[in-house]
């Protein structure tokens, strides 16, 4: 395509995520990259975005009409749960793709969309916004500086969606979905969880999925992006209260960190569902100082992450706070990512990125199993077999 066009880019999924940061977040950078067609299995709901869109972005429930639309150039997956089948669809379709996370569940399908995209020369991108947050850049330089780390803490307050998205005033969905397309995703992802854990019991299955993969790995993704090197194995990994119907339990894990395991990891990811607001911390522990970081709650526009950093210089205590401008995380990934279609920038967040993420999720998943007595399979089990 010609570098002086935008990307033309269909937005596959208008939900929440869609509507509070993906399209203001299109509509800023409307030189490099702009909406064509907005997709949802709700004919409604696709109907009222594109035209909130205005003239020109065409609405579609079909997602194979998508593809073979010649003025689309690339798909923005924001749907819920994996993305893995309608990555390899749009791969196979000549579309680049940005897959908002989960980009899959098990390893077998990173390495697959990996080689796809590699073969067919098309960009591949996972929507790990966290690692793009300008602010990540400027604690990792800190990092640097920074002698031995010995713990590092990763402490995620997590609310219900309610609070969230209030101020979105989004209506209410209208339920005119097709729900035989939502089933056959619901059994495509309960069979890549076997291929990945085997037979688990469907709660942990479900943790894996909903809460490792829909939230924790965001963590992870963050922690690579900060230079650290994933942990495969996890002494320790704790839920509580279990099991509760209806909500997710929290989680405590600790783990050997870095290639030499120098640091500890501990992990602790909370469900607050009556908490006022998101939070999450990044905070690391060193010889001679310390780092935290504040990382913007989702669903906002304009809202920046901040950075602490305290450290003895000279005889004094020094301690900086750092704030980076008002593009998020979410604006940059984009940017870059129709910067690697039209001028072959390189990818940060790539299927190899998140086949690393999978693996430690499994191998936590695996320690929460074996504090149940509990055996995994698949995957996870490949997995338990190194560690030991």
């Amino acid at each position: 395509m010609p570098v002086s066009e935008p990307v033309r880019l269909a937005v596959v999924g208008a939900g929440t995520i869609t509507q509070s940061v993906h399209l203001p977040a299109i509509r800023r950078l409307g030189d490099v990259v702009t909406t064509a067609i907005v997709c949802d299995l709700s004919p409604s709901r696709a109907a009222s975005v594109a035209a909130r869109e205005g003239t020109g972005v065409r609405a579609e429930t079909d997602y194979a009409r998508v593809l073979a639309d010649p003025d689309v150039d690339a798909v923005l997956l924001a749907t819920p749960g994996t993305h893995a089948r309608d990555a390899k669809a749009a791969l196979l379709a000549d579309k680049h793709v940005l897959a908002e996370k989960p980009l899959c569940l098990t390893v077998a399908e990173a390495d697959e969309l990996g080689a796809l995209a590699a073969e067919r020369g098309l960009v591949l991108q996972v929507g790990y916004m966290k690692m793009y947050d300008p602010i990540t850049a400027l604690a990792a330089a800190e990092l640097d500086t920074l002698d031995t780390p010995r713990t590092v803490r990763v402490t995620v307050l997590h609310p219900a969606d309610e609070p969230q998205v209030a101020h979105l005033r989004m209506p209410p969905p209208v339920d005119d979905a097709d729900g035989t397309v939502i089933a056959e995703a619901i059994r495509y992802e309960a069979d890549r969880t076997l291929d990945a854990l085997g037979e688990v019991p469907a709660e942990l299955g479900r943790y894996y999925r909903e809460v490792l993969n829909g939230s924790v790995i965001h963590e992870l993704s963050l922690l690579r992006a900060l230079g650290f090197t994933l942990p495969t194995s996890f002494d320790t990994a704790d839920l509580w209260p279990w099991p509760v119907e209806g909500e997710p339990p929290c989680l405590l894990a600790s783990a050997p960190l870095g290639v030499d395991g120098a640091a500890r990891l501990v992990l602790n990811w909370n469900w607050l569902p009556d908490h006022p607001e998101y939070g999450e911390e990044v905070a690391v522990l060193a010889r001679d100082g310390r780092l935290r970081l504040d990382m913007a709650a989702p669903y906002l526009v304009d809202v920046r992450s901040t950075l602490r950093v305290e450290r003895a210089h000279d005889g004094a205590s020094r301690d900086s706070l750092v704030r980076s401008g008002y593009d998020t995380g979410f604006v940059v990934q984009l940017a870059e990512f129709a910067a690697s279609i039209t001028h072959g920038a390189p990818v940060r967040s790539t299927a190899s990125g998140a086949a690393e993420d999978v693996r430690c999720l499994q191998a936590l998943i695996a320690a929460i199993a074996r504090r149940a007595d509990v055996r995994v399979g698949g995957e996870a089990a490949l997995l338990e077999g190194d560690a030991r």
